[in-house]
Formats: C-alpha cells, sequence, structure tokens
C-alpha cells in the first residue's frame, strides 16, 4: 500500500490546458473518487497518475517517489478501466494471470495468485469460461481480478460501473466497496456518477473545469458545500437554489417568499439552497403550484412552481396531489444554505441564532 501525492500538477495538450494546478493527497490505504461533469479532468488526471499521460507540470509521488518519469509497468500500480479490456481469446484465468506471465512469475505462485483472487470475487467457476460468455458484471470482476493478482500499492478505476445496468451497478458498488474493506488497498476511482461518490468513498475530490473546487467526505460535502457547484453537484435530486436578497433580517424573493435571518447579515444578493427532503407541505406558507407529481413508492418527488422560483420536494409517502392544485411550502431553517450570488461561495449558515 502508498500514499499518493498529486503537487501543482497541470496538463496541455499542445496550446489547450485541461488540467490547472491540482495538489491533493490520497493517504495509504484510502479510497478516494474523483467526481465531477464530463470534461473536468478527472480521467486526465487518473491516466497522470497511471504513467499513461505525461505530466505537463507538477509532479505525481507514489509512496514518496516521484514517479513523472515511470513507465507505467513500474509504478505498481493496476488499473480497472472502463471497458473491461479483456483479451476475447483467452479464458478467463489467462486474463487474469496475464500480467504475471509477462512479469516471469512462476507457474504455480501464478496459479496460486489467480485461485485466490477468483475465490475473492466469486470467479471459482468460470475461470475456464470466455469473456464473450460473460454476463456484464462477471467481466467487471474479471477486469478487477486482473488487478488484484498483481498485489499493486495502488489501485485506479476509471468508471468501471458505466456500462452496467442500473440493478448491476448497485450491487457492484457494494463489491468494490467490500473488496477494498478487504484489501486495505490505497484506491482512486473516477466517476461522474455523484450517486456512486457519495456510498462508496472515504473522501471525494469534486473537480469543475480541471479543477478542485471541494475535498472531503461525503457527508461534509453534503451538509457544508463550499460553492453552488458542489451543493448542485452532489445530492439526488439536486438541491433547490432560490435567488433573492438579504434585507431587514430576512432572507426575500420577487416570488413571496420571506424566511428568517441571522440579524448580523448585511443586506447583500444571495442564493438561498434547500435540500428537496427539506422542503415541506403546509396548509399555511409561500403558495405553489404543483406542477408534476412523481410518485416512487416510499416517496413522492413534487416539482413546485410560484412566479419565477421553481422548486422539487421530495416527501414521504404517498400525497394526494394533482398538477394544477396550490399548496404551501415551509423550509426546515436547520437545512438552509446560504450562498454569495457574486462568487458562488457559501456564506454562514442560514439559520438565524
Amino acid at each position: 500500500m502508498a500514499r499518493v501525492d498529486i503537487d501543482n500538477v497541470v496538463k496541455h495538450y499542445g496550446a489547450v490546458q485541461v488540467v490547472h494546478g491540482v495538489s491533493t493527497a490520497i493517504e495509504d490505504g484510502e479510497f478516494v473518487i474523483l467526481v465531477g461533469p464530463s470534461g473536468c479532468g478527472k480521467s486526465t488526471l487518473l491516466r497522470m497518475i497511471a504513467g499513461l499521460e505525461h505530466v505537463s507540470g507538477g509532479t505525481v509521488s507514489i509512496d514518496g517517489e516521484v514517479v513523472n518519469d515511470v513507465a507505467p509497468k513500474d509504478r505498481n500500480i493496476a488499473m480497472v478501466f472502463q471497458n473491461y479490456a479483456l483479451y476475447p481469446h483467452m479464458t478467463v484465468a489467462q486474463n487474469m494471470a496475464f500480467s504475471l506471465k509477462l512479469a516471469g512469475v512462476p507457474r504455480q505462485e501464478m496459479q496460486a495468485k489467480v485461485g485466490n483472487a477468483a475465490r475473492t470475487l466469486g470467479l471459482e467457476t468460470l475461470l475456464d469460461r470466455f469473456p464473450g460468455q460473460l454476463s456484464g458484471g462477471q467481466r467487471q470482476r474479471v477486469a478487477m481480478g486482473r488487478a488484484i493478482v498483481r498485489d499493486p500499492e495502488v489501485f485506479l478505476f476509471d468508471e468501471p460501473l458505466s456500462n452496467l445496468d442500473a440493478k448491476l451497478r448497485v450491487q457492484m458498488r457494494a463489491e468494490i466497496k467490500a473488496l477494498h474493506q478487504r484489501l486495505k488497498t490505497t484506491t482512486i476511482y473516477v466517476t461522474h456518477d455523484q450517486v456512486e461518490a457519495m456510498t462508496m468513498a472515504d473522501r471525494i475530490v469534486v473537480m469543475r473545469d480541471g479543477i478542485i473546487e471541494q475535498v472531503g467526505t461525503p457527508l461534509d460535502l453534503y451538509d457544508a458545500p463550499a460553492n453552488l457547484f458542489v451543493a448542485g453537484f452532489l445530492g439526488s435530486p439536486t438541491m433547490n437554489f432560490i435567488e433573492g436578497r438579504i434585507e431587514g433580517g430576512r432572507f426575500l424573493n420577487d416570488d413571496g417568499i420571506s424566511i428568517a435571518a441571522p440579524a448580523e447579515l448585511p443586506e447583500a444578493l444571495v442564493t438561498v439552497g434547500i435540500r428537496p427532503n427539506l422542503v415541506g407541505l403546509a396548509d399555511k406558507g409561500s403558495p405553489f403550484e404543483v406542477l408534476v407529481v412523481e410518485p416512487t413508492g416510499a416517496e413522492t418527488q413534487l416539482v413546485l412552481q410560484a412566479g419565477k422560483t421553481q422548486l422539487v420536494a421530495l416527501v414521504q409517502g404517498r400525497v394526494a396531489l394533482q398538477p394544477g392544485a396550490s399548496v404551501g411550502i415551509t423550509f426546515d431553517p436547520a437545512g438552509l444554505h446560504l450562498f454569495d450570488r457574486r462568487t458562488g461561495m457559501r456564506l454562514p449558515q442560514m439559520s438565524p441564532s
């Protein structure tokens, strides 16, 4: 196992810069997820750690050694790709053993390593099959097994679940997390799926446009997002945002919403954020029209509108509402977030003391 240090890393493709001086550290044995929208630089950063992309500036270190100029095969890392990258003409056992064979590992040791990985991943009965005879989840396990047999210091995962259906993604998330808990190997995982990030990571690195927006535990980022981007990216359904102003110790907007604010806050243009599960329905309160009713069984998701303000409310159970109905809205003051509308940065908690 090893610590990974990323220090002021930059990546250029010709005149285009796609990673802008990124710095972070992944501790020994930690499971860190790089998350962000497509094109944010997360996969490029992962490939620089793996040695598959040249580092244009800054340093990547593994276990204290700068590896900028070290070949991928000499970095003692193992990478699991989005498309599995299995050899179709080889059996499961041959695919898992291939890197060991290239490294000249003795046959008996190679068989033992493949057997141990197969038992860990539940592949014992599939060792003689070819990739074309496997399901997507089984192929993903084989790709993981090929990485495990190398006994690397660092595991790298590049969106490994994006080709799987929704049910299988949930299953594989749990299996990858359980695997990490058993092996305790430093793991860096790339995804654009914030649910994967929230459920799997020890810490999350949120990226946008080649920079890091915030680093922290899943609940730290959920409860205290640094800015509007992080607040809107993490959480499903996404956080509601209401534009308005602080005036006379209250948050006000042009559509009739009024919420108590900390008295010490100066008058300013702000955006209030509120999670959908903290938007409540009431007989009184700010009136909203129901636009959409989406029952899911245990919960009901409502899309609501008042003037130009549109909100999503996630309520427990089932509600007897139809589109066009009028409802009152209340907000849990402990769950309100306040952001500077000009900079997008988080301000002190909204709830009054």
